[in-house]
């Protein structure tokens, strides 16, 4: 995959992660799930996404493992801040415990995926040897 569609994917994939936890927090506390609703409960954690990415200087490794292990806690960090400092609302603790939880699980495990995908597809294009990266 070319270094520019792999940054587009790496975008869309952290993007997705975070409004689908969400969007599930939503529905999981029967709280309305219209799309302001989830768009408004996501921004601190797309902002704090933003900086983490910057952060990391993650367009230079997108899809690495250690790139979604800077991005996981500066996405929350920031996130539960921006929450509570710029939009007036709660980080209970157990709200951070499952965001610290969930977030991480799936913006470090789909790097963990893309990579056992790739050295898969790298080592059946080799006829089988493991091409180190």
């Amino acid at each position: 995959m070319r270094p520019e569609n792999r940054l587009a994917v790496a975008v869309g994939l952290d993007t997705f992660v975070v409004v689908l936890f969400v969007a599930l927090g939503l529905r999981t506390h029967e709280q309305e799930s219209a799309y302001a609703a989830v768009l408004e409960t996501a921004a601190p954690f797309l902002i704090g996404l933003g900086v983490a990415w910057l952060v990391a200087r993650a367009w230079r490794r997108p899809t690495a493992i250690l790139t979604g292990l800077v991005i996981w806690p500066v996405t929350v960090l920031l996130g539960m801040a921006v929450r509570r400092g710029l939009f007036d609302r709660g980080t209970a603790t157990s709200f951070v415990v499952v965001a610290t939880l969930f977030l991480g699980a799936f913006l470090v495990g789909w790097r963990i995926a893309w990579r056992l995908v790739d050295q898969r597809r790298r080592r059946q294009s080799s006829g089988g040897a493991l091409i180190a990266k």
